[in-house]
């Protein structure tokens, strides 16, 4: 059965209109399928679905990046792009070949003389017009551009490739020949990366290749594999531009690097490790583009929102953001930066690293190796004549008692601590030497966060939830203050959640970017006495609820509830509480 006796059977058209399709269909260059997406008759998902039923042929949701390179060389770019059709998976010797037009009997002809050419079986599945674009810009961003490059390494690594000379200035020549690949290889990497919007770029060595991989998401996704032969060229190439030392492999290095993708400066961070294999590099993506601004990007709202503003309102005291790393908690700082901004504030932060560059801010790196700690540089700060400092982290007693100094004398101070909640940094302050007395004016609120991965707007389906599900949220919701269950009108009822279901917008992931779950505590006399009488996390905790705090796991329900987010990203994120 074809398309348009299968749209006529489930009467998703009439007879007038499959009419009318039939007929443009032959007076132009497209096909039935790109006309009824061009006329938006119904969405593509809905489309490839009633075809796959049609031709009785699966309907597969792959992610492009999930594809490694060498499974698309197995068939030429110019056959993919001709025929409309990709290789998805190999095992063993049988390939899954992917088409948008499988009933197509030219591409099920040159797909027989692939496979009887390169020596595979295969079998056949349907991709959307729009899944196999994605597969489309992989073989074009990537693929071809590195296999490219690595062809031409290849010559001049063979045997009479690169020519031996007795003069210097002409060897120095060959070399620079035969790091252009490498080069142009990185800056691929690199260039896809950002078109990904991929916030890490990891190339490690294996047994016998190396392995690109880029998070996207919170999710590492394989990219790309090279061969091992060119992996220390590689790493050699990243530490060049990175100005770090080429023959040190023995000990781990950090720097970073910026190039101009698409007439946009990026910046990458680099680190080098030292495993069995080899050196791994891990490359920081700091894309200032994706760099969120507004507290409520953050996912700060609501009462959270009106604490942490009558926070950074006050003109001195300490703002502390905790969580474990790779939470957030430098990215709220900077937000607050942000907002604080202005022509007339002198701002100076210490950074270990800095990640990105604020205009008018002056930011400097601390370097422990040669004695420039966040102590001794926040002494240094307070001689700048600064209005709001913001220190990377307190991790020990000297930094510690200095920002509580600094945050007491005229100054907000913005810093890091690593505890579990917003609780604990009180505890951990006095544990690190700061005397209680201290903290109640000295602090102006505690930030405890964690990220989650956003649900995608275009697919999230709304569900009602049920068991065990059900009974977590509305235990939660139990607990929360009453402007809380006020606004979301938590009941014994019909609970409505959303749920991930991927499409080609998010790759078949069911997320699009990361959000914030937060919970702030505000230091108010209540809060202040305990702290000075008797600070043990049991009493906070009763003081913390008395004056309307929320959990981070409480706010991600919120989100869960609003389609933010789904239920098993807020259980995963808070999963140590």
């Amino acid at each position: 059965m074809n398309l348009i006796d299968q749209l006529l059977k489930q009467k998703v058209i009439d007879k007038k209109t499959a009419d009318s399709l039939v007929k443009d269909a032959e007076d132009s260059s497209q096909t039935i399928e790109e006309i009824i997406l061009a006329k938006q008759i119904f969405p593509e998902d809905r489309l490839f679905q009633i075809k796959s039923e049609a031709l009785n042929i699966p309907l597969k949701n792959v992610v492009a990046q999930d594809v490694p390179v060498e499974i698309l060389e197995l068939i030429p770019q110019d056959s993919a792009e001709h025929y409309k059709m990709v290789p998805i998976e190999k095992r063993q010797n049988m390939l899954e070949v992917a088409m948008v037009y499988p009933e197509d009997l030219k591409a099920q002809e040159a797909l027989n003389f692939l496979a009887r050419k390169r020596g595979f079986n295969y079998r056949v599945s349907l991709i959307t017009l729009s899944g196999f674009q994605d597969f489309l810009k992989k073989y074009q961003n990537l693929g071809r551009e590195v296999k490219t490059a690595l062809q031409e390494l290849e010559k001049q690594l063979q045997p009479g490739g690169r020519q031996e000379s007795p003069s210097k200035g002409a060897d120095q020549v060959a070399q620079k020949k035969s790091e252009a690949p490498i080069s142009k290889t990185v800056a691929v990497i690199l260039k896809h990366a950002v078109e990904g919007k991929a916030s890490d770029i990891h190339i490690e060595p294996m047994s016998d290749r190396s392995r690109v991989r880029f998070r996207l998401d919170g999710v590492l996704h394989s990219s790309l594999f090279l061969p091992i032969e060119v992996h220390p060229s590689i790493v050699a190439r990243i530490k060049i531009i990175s100005k770090l030392k080429i023959d040190e492999t023995r000990i781990p290095q950090d720097g970073r690097f910026s190039v101009n993708i698409d007439n946009q400066n990026i910046d990458f961070r680099v680190s080098t490790f030292p495993t069995t294999l080899g050196e791994k590099v891990v490359m920081r993506v700091l894309n200032p583009d994706l760099r969120v601004s507004t507290f409520e990007e953050l996912g700060i709202t609501g009462r959270n929102l009106e604490i942490l503003k009558r926070a950074v309102a006050k003109p001195y005291g300490m703002i502390l953001s905790t969580g474990p790393t790779g939470s957030g908690k430098t990215t709220t700082l900077y937000v607050v930066l942000d907002s604080v901004n202005k022509e007339g504030v002198n701002i100076i932060t210490l950074e270990d690293p800095v990640e990105y560059f604020i205009a008018g801010v002056s930011q400097s790196q601390i370097k422990p190796e040669i004695g420039y700690t966040f102590a001794t540089g926040l002494r240094h700060v307070l001689r700048q004549d600064p209005d709001i400092i913001m220190v990377g982290e307190i991790r020990d007693n000297e930094t510690a008692e200095l920002a509580v100094h600094a945050a007491l004398t005229g100054h907000l101070v913005l810093s890091t601590i690593h505890t579990n909640d917003s609780l604990g940094a009180i505890p951990r302050m006095i544990d690190l030497g700061v005397r209680p007395f201290l903290l109640p004016s000295s602090i102006n609120a505690i930030i405890a966060q964690r990220l989650v991965r956003k649900l995608c707007p275009n697919c999230r389906k709304k569900i009602l939830a049920t068991g065990k599900i059900k009974e977590l949220i509305l235990e939660e919701m139990n607990g929360l203050p009453d402007w809380a269950k006020e606004d979301y009108k938590i009941s014994g009822g019909n609970i409505q959640i959303w749920e991930p279901v991927g499409c080609n917008q998010c790759g078949e992931s069911g997320y699009a970017g990361r959000v914030g779950i937060f919970e702030i505590l505000e230091m108010t006399k209540a809060l202040g006495d305990i702290v000075i009488s008797e600070p043990s996390e049991k009493k906070l905790l009763v003081e913390a609820h008395n004056q309307g705090m929320i959990s981070m796991r409480q706010d991600g329900i919120l989100k869960v509830l609003n389609g933010t987010t789904s239920i098993e990203e807020v259980m995963r994120s808070t999963s140590e509480e």
